[in-house]
């Protein structure tokens, strides 16, 4: 058994900063690899956490958007998720925040305005979140 770094998680849903991207002017250069650089680390649970970092970054642009009481936790618990689950993990870093914000884009696209639908999907995924948590942490914790 494998153990879940991310001891939060059993407390449910986490949230973080959104990463903006850089852009380069020209043509990206190849970057062969190097003989000493960190190899990318998989877990058995990366698709889980994956879907959980997904489901904070819509949980997270939902309840800014209905004003909800705490909104912005949900971004500092994603941090601590970074930084618990992949401090020195550079593309697993990448890999959840991309997560993070594909939740947030994919709701933003769809709701302008608080509706009773965005209450109700709010209160879907952070349900999903809780479950994904309590998954995460009975299968792969400690």
């Amino acid at each position: 058994m494998i153990p879940v770094r991310c001891a939060f998680l059993s407390l449910a849903l986490c949230a973080s900063t959104l990463a903006a991207p850089s852009w380069a002017q020209g043509p990206t250069p190849t970057l062969l690899p190097e003989e000493n650089a960190p190899k990318a680390v998989t877990v058995p649970y990366d698709d889980k956490l994956s879907r959980l970092a997904e489901v904070l970054g819509s949980v997270h642009y939902l309840r800014t958007l209905c004003k909800a009481e705490n909104s912005g936790e949900w971004r500092g618990r994603m941090q601590q998720l970074l930084e618990s689950e992949a401090k020195d993990e550079p593309q697993r870093k990448e890999q959840l925040t991309a997560a993070f914000n594909r939740g947030y884009r994919a709701f933003a696209s769809v709701y302008t305005d608080c509706t009773q639908a965005a209450i109700v999907a709010e209160e879907r995924y952070r349900a999903e979140g809780a479950t994904l948590a309590t998954e995460i942490t009975s299968r792969f914790g400690n």
